[in-house]
Order: C-alpha cells, then sequence, then structure tokens
C-alpha cells in the first residue's frame, strides 16, 4: 500500500486516535497565565488543584506542558500541580539566550514566584528537563522539596564512551532543527524525517514529543500542537540553543552536586531510554543496545546518593515517556514524595 500524502495521513490518524485521549487535555490548546519569568520572558503555566507541597513539572527536549497532561489532573486531585512551557516553547514568549539550564532554572523560580505558587516544590521532570530540575534543585535548595525523575537524562554521569556516543548526534540535531525553522520562515516545504516501514510520510514539524500526532491526546489537542510546530520560529530557536547548550549543562551539574539530605527522590526508569514507543524496534534488540540501557540505567541509580530517601523503580514496560505508557508509576512516586514530605513537616 502506498505512504497517504503528509495532510492526509494526519488527518487520518487524527480521526483514529482512541476515545481514552486525556479527558480535559483542551486545556493546553489555549494558554493558562502567562507570567513574567525575568529578563523579558513571560512563561506559561497550567495550575490546577491546591495543597502543599506543590508538584511542578519540567518536559524533555522538544515537549512542553502537554506531555503531562495524562497525570497532572490525577495529581492535582490531592496537591497543587503546575506544568509550564519553557520560554520560546508552546505560549511562552522567547527568552534571552543562550538557553542554559541555569537560565531556565532561574526564569522558573522567578515565575513560581510571580505566580503566586510558594515552595517548597515538588519537581518532576522527564528526560532533559532533569537538567533544568537539578539546576533548580542547586540554586535554590531551600524551595525543593522532593525529586521524581522520570527516565530523566543522566548524560553527566555516564561512562566516558557513553557520553561521546550521546554527544556525537547533536550537530545533527542542530542541523535539522535549524533547516526545519528556515523551511518554515521562508514558506518552503518542510524537509522529510527519516521514513518507517508501513508508516505515512512524515516532515520535521512532527519530531517533537515522540512524533505527533500522539494517541494519548485528542484531536484538538494534536491540531494545535501541529499548528505551533508549524508556524513558531521561536520555538526551534530556542530548541536549538538547548541543544548547543548541553555539553555545557552537563558540566554544570557535574560540578554542581548538592545534597539534598532526607528530603525524597525518586528515581523512575525504564530500560527503554531514547525509545518512544514500544515494542523495541527490531533493529535495536541487539546485545550492544542493551549493554548501553544497563550504563544508562546505572548512571540513573547514582542519584540515590542525593538523599538518604531515595529509590530506584524500575518501569520495564514502558517506552522512556513513563507518563505515557504507565502513568500509574508516575503518580504514585509523586504521591509518595508528597505523602513523605507532608510527614517531615507535621509538627
Amino acid at each position: 500500500m502506498r505512504a497517504l500524502p503528509v495532510g492526509l495521513g494526519v488527518c487520518v490518524m487524527l480521526a483514529m486516535q482512541s476515545a481514552s485521549a486525556a479527558p480535559g487535555d483542551q486545556m493546553y490548546t489555549r494558554p493558562g497565565q502567562i507570567v513574567d519569568a525575568g529578563d523579558g520572558a513571560q512563561l506559561n503555566m497550567y495550575c490546577l488543584g491546591r495543597g502543599s507541597p506543590a508538584v511542578v513539572f519540567d518536559s524533555g527536549f522538544e515537549d512542553w506542558a502537554p506531555a503531562w497532561a495524562v497525570v497532572q489532573p490525577r495529581i492535582a486531585q490531592f496537591t497543587r500541580a503546575c506544568s509550564y512551557d519553557r520560554a520560546g516553547a508552546g505560549f511562552s514568549t522567547p527568552g534571552p539566550m543562550p538557553r542554559t539550564n541555569v537560565r531556565i532554572a532561574d526564569e522558573l523560580h522567578t515565575a513560581l514566584h510571580n505566580a503566586g505558587v510558594h515552595g517548597p516544590y515538588i519537581l518532576v521532570a522527564s528526560a532533559f528537563g532533569s537538567y533544568n530540575v537539578r539546576a533548580f534543585a542547586d540554586r535554590y535548595g531551600a524551595d525543593v522539596a522532593g525529586l521524581v525523575l522520570v527516565d530523566a537524562d543522566a548524560t553527566d554521569l555516564e561512562p566516558g564512551a557513553l557520553q561521546q556516543s550521546d554527544r556525537r548526534g547533536r550537530p545533527g540535531g542542530v542541523a535539522f532543527l535549524r533547516a526545519c525553522r528556515d523551511a518554515i520562515a521562508a514558506g518552503k516545504p518542510l524537509p522529510p524525517m527519516s521514513s518507517r516501514p508501513g508508516k505515512p510520510q512524515r516532515d520535521c514539524s512532527q519530531q517533537f514529543y515522540r512524533g505527533l500526532p500522539e494517541a494519548e491526546w485528542s484531536p484538538a489537542l494534536n491540531a494545535k500542537l501541529m499548528q505551533i510546530a508549524r508556524t513558531k520560529l521561536a520555538m526551534y530557536d530556542a530548541d536549538i540553543s538547548e541543544m548547543e547548550q548541553m555539553a555545557g549543562d552537563e558540566e554544570y551539574l557535574a560540578t554542581h552536586v548538592r545534597p539534598l539530605g532526607s528530603r525524597p527522590i525518586r528515581v523512575l526508569t525504564s530500560g527503554n531510554h531514547g525509545i518512544g514507543h514500544l515494542p523495541v524496534p527490531a533493529d535495536l534488540q541487539t546485545p550492544q543496545h542493551a549493554a548501553e540501557e544497563r550504563l544508562i540505567n546505572q548512571a540513573q541509580a547514582r542519584w540515590l546518593t542525593l538523599s538518604s530517601d531515595a529509590k530506584q523503580i524500575m518501569v520495564p514496560n514502558s517506552s522512556e515517556y513513563i507518563q505515557f505508557d504507565a502513568p500509574d508509576a508516575v503518580v504514585n512516586a509523586v504521591r509518595d514524595v508528597y505523602d513523605t514530605s507532608r510527614r517531615s513537616r507535621a509538627p
């Protein structure tokens, strides 16, 4: 069967999405609260629920607030839960360059203060978002009640050979983002992504999250996200800068290691790092890939030394997007940190 044209293929995929898409995710199709983050940046934030400590989510690279659409409403049932778009992404305005983890952490801290969301916070991050919340914990430790790291990137803790492997792919990623950005700016056809056997051809605007459209979301949300991805040049500029700054971020994290004492840390490890969907593609079912996954698991386990109350929770039947594939694991870990923090603060 021939591949469908891109536009038609997207429409068909949207129409076939499950009726179990995250309820209420239309919230993310429009701005929430636009908050001053300092230095000209304004961050878009979505806060639900009431209670303390508040839970604050940061997303992976090329992701923004909807990455938490499945779990945020559930956590808001027992405390305040806030997701946000990093500067340049989603409905946030551009922020100053370069986009380092320190700058991102400072903007988030300022925005939370200006939004009236008071600490201490339970910081929840997936993938690249961990670079930012770990910088936040280093710079604003008194405002941190605990951490939940959801298959978080640990490149700074990996063996040197694996670090170099991670870093070798970044120049190509930057070049692809820049080509996509420049095509949008010029009104030219968008560069195609790598083809997948039996799947419709995708263009570069569909590279965000684990590929747009996302079956976990409603057609309305997918349509809005793809509209943003096909028009918002500032988001490409921010992503390009974030990727260019990753090595510097890793150096910062390697030299700024602040223990959290007895404050709880939960490390959720999928064992399928860098894989967006299960089952694992056949070309990755190799001894070498399995060995690399073990090394990443071990690198993530090194965060357990940062607290006397730290646990690594294996989530084997999940892609790196644990919040989609095993949302109960995320909700339960956050609830565990929340309950522990509440007990420690009780008179």
